[in-house]
């Protein structure tokens, strides 16, 4: 077992700063915000930041200021979509090991707590729209379907990672339209490939899950690729390379962009060619290795506009 774990296989992390340095009582909001976990506010932030870097050349002064915006607002909305998904899985994730010792399921809170919780963490979010143009903010007002959705899609589908996708990268969409009160057709690209990028992200993320979610009834695109996980994360991995290639050549971008991208290329081939799908340990730090896919995409943007 970890250190700084609880019994059992947990990607709940009792010894984060975030939660060591919060008093007892508001630990169990800071896990069902997954404070812990910050993984999931960089893949959700990071594709706010990309469309912001695509569209902010050359003021550096207001890029800076929609990326300190889009943090505050992926912080909470990113907890705001945890809680929801606690609150309607929280019977599920009672049965798997991973998640039984969550808040919800483990009793340390009740439903009405996580309610308000959400609530609170959904006004934040409200506030930081209120901050950008009304084409941005009409955007942004269209990811909630996709939020309030997605964890139904587990029970109904075994494909809700597109789901995830498309709410989890919608900021590609919002952080261009904010920036420049439109959207085009390089920023459309981005979108997609991040849609593409996060199939092979969460899905090696539900390879952690697969066996209890067969006896739960959870289904997901680990379970439907179970049989062939390498080709189709690898054919996703191309699908996002060749959505950012188009990108790059509709915005259109320089060498620099490029060069990058091909490093992106390079670590998604590493990711998938020693991916142990059935090692959780293994899972759970390679799909944690996708912040470094959001730092090299920014780099690529970003020193594009520089040369």
């Amino acid at each position: 077992m970890t250190a700084g774990r609880t019994t059992g296989f947990t990607d709940i992390d009792t010894t984060h700063w975030t939660l060591r340095y919060l008093p007892p009582w508001a630990r169990p909001y800071g896990r069902l915000a997954r404070w812990d976990r910050p993984i999931g506010i960089w893949l959700l932030l990071f594709p706010c930041w990309w469309s912001s870097a695509l569209a902010a050349t050359p003021n550096w002064a207001q890029l800076a200021g929609y990326m300190a915006l889009f943090t505050v607002g992926a912080i909470a909305m990113r907890g705001a979509g945890c809680t929801w998904n606690d609150i309607v899985d929280r019977k599920v994730d009672a049965g798997v090991e991973r998640t039984r010792g969550r808040p919800l399921p483990s009793g340390e809170l009740k439903l009405h707590h996580a309610l308000i919780w959400m609530a609170l963490q959904g006004a934040v979010g409200a506030a930081v729209l209120f901050k950008l143009n009304k084409f941005a903010g009409g955007v942004a007002l269209l990811s909630l379907v996709l939020v309030a959705i997605y964890p139904t899609m587990k029970k109904i589908t075994s494909w809700p990672q597109v789901v995830l996708g498309f709410a989890f990268n919608w900021g590609a969409l919002v952080g261009y339209a904010a920036v420049t009160g439109t959207l085009s057709w390089a920023t459309v690209a981005l979108y997609f490939g991040g849609v593409a990028w996060t199939m092979v992200y969460d899905t090696i993320y539900a390879m952690q899950d697969q066996r209890d979610d067969a006896v739960v009834g959870v289904r997901s695109t680990a379970r439907r690729f179970a049989a062939a996980p390498r080709r189709w994360l690898s054919f996703f991995a191309v699908l996002a390379i060749g959505f950012w290639i188009a990108t790059g050549v509709l915005a259109p971008l320089g060498i620099g962009y490029f060069v990058l991208l091909a490093g992106i290329a390079v670590h998604l081939c590493w990711q998938i060619a020693l991916l142990k799908p059935h090692d959780q340990a293994d899972c759970l730090m390679r799909f944690k290795s996708n912040r470094l896919v959001g730092w090299l995409m920014l780099a690529a943007l970003i020193v594009d506009r520089i040369a």
